[in-house]
């Protein structure tokens, strides 16, 4: 049976939007480079070992009072969609995933040759493959995306990212699905995102500005958020970018302001990351891992005076909203 209005897709199939819950927007289950790991040992990590992990974290997790995560790894981050319905087996946990391509600079060499006006003169095959993914399903799973990733960082707007951003708006315009983005707060990136997207004809309170809470430039912050945009607080954990205690102090602001209906929080972490191994993010940045927001940061909300139903916004309500589709 297909998704319907009011349903979101899972990694185990379309669920009423109401039994999403509590939701972590922005993490990651397993980031890998598919070339490297394939190829050299000193890479290769066990595949069965890390599903059993990530198993256990989820239950972890369930008991922290947390009841669906969206992972946002995608193309140009090792997407293993079976890899993740073997973790979601038997698990009462949602797992949302995502369709898009994760490029700062550029994209691969299929598409400097697949395309409008190129050597095989066809569709820009980065619409259909978003399109495929949130219609039909991705691959031979059946798991059907549910939003759709892109990014840009210190490079801004290339040619290539150029394109992957205009696929996702087309997408987008195709089939109601939202968009959410990585961003480089330092650079006030967000602002150029959402100039691109509403350009393209997409409507920015369907778009969710990722790492937005990696800034504490309350005068930028309320620019996106007027704008219409959802503002990703998703990197608690991250010390390294801003302190905890700087992005409570963000949050409680917007919080008294009257926007904790555009914010989502979450950390950006991973399980396995070949890029950060877990031994290494566990020494470095000890915060960084999937139960720091129920366990740490809404504690430290509530002590600050932030109510129940804001927590209930940022956690519940609007990574519905988010998720349910448009069209």
């Amino acid at each position: 049976m297909g998704r319907t209005m009011g349903q979101i897709e899972t990694v185990k199939g379309a669920i009423e939007a109401t039994a999403l819950g509590r939701t972590l927007t922005h993490e990651h289950i397993f980031v890998d480079n598919p070339e490297l790991s394939a190829n050299y040992a000193s890479v290769r990590w066990d595949r069965d070992h890390w599903i059993a992990r990530a198993k256990a974290t989820f239950l972890d997790l369930k008991s922290a009072g947390i009841d669906s995560l969206i992972d946002l790894t995608v193309m140009g981050l090792g997407r293993d969609i079976p890899l993740i319905q073997k973790v979601a087996e038997d698990l009462d946990f949602h797992i949302v995933v995502a369709t898009g391509f994760y490029t700062y600079k550029d994209l691969p060499a299929y598409f400097k040759t697949h395309g409008p006006g190129l050597r095989i003169d066809v569709p820009d095959p980065l619409h259909d493959m978003f399109v495929t993914d949130l219609v039909d399903g991705i691959g031979e799973t059946g798991v059907k995306a549910a939003l759709i990733k892109i990014a840009t960082d210190s490079h801004g707007f290339t040619p290539d990212v150029e394109r992957v951003f205009r696929a996702a708006a087309s997408a987008y315009k195709e089939t109601g699905a939202p968009i959410t983005t990585h961003s480089n707060a330092a650079m006030k990136g967000g602002l150029e995102q959402q100039e691109f997207l509403r350009n393209e004809g997409v409507n920015l309170s369907r778009v969710v500005i990722g790492h937005s809470g990696d800034s504490d430039d309350l005068d930028y912050l309320r620019c996106m958020l007027d704008a219409g945009s959802y503002l990703g607080f998703d990197r608690f954990g991250m010390d390294n970018y801003l302190s905890a205690e700087k992005r409570v102090n963000t949050v409680v602001a917007l919080c008294n302001e009257g926007y904790a209906n555009q914010l989502t929080l979450s950390h950006d972490a991973a399980v396995y990351s070949i890029n950060t191994e877990p031994d290494v993010r566990a020494k470095m940045l000890p915060n960084w891992r999937f139960d720091y927001v129920p366990r740490s940061v809404l504690p430290e909300l509530k002590q600050r005076g932030i109510s129940d139903e804001q927590i209930n916004l940022m956690m519940v309500e609007n990574p519905r909203r988010v998720l349910i589709r448009a069209l």
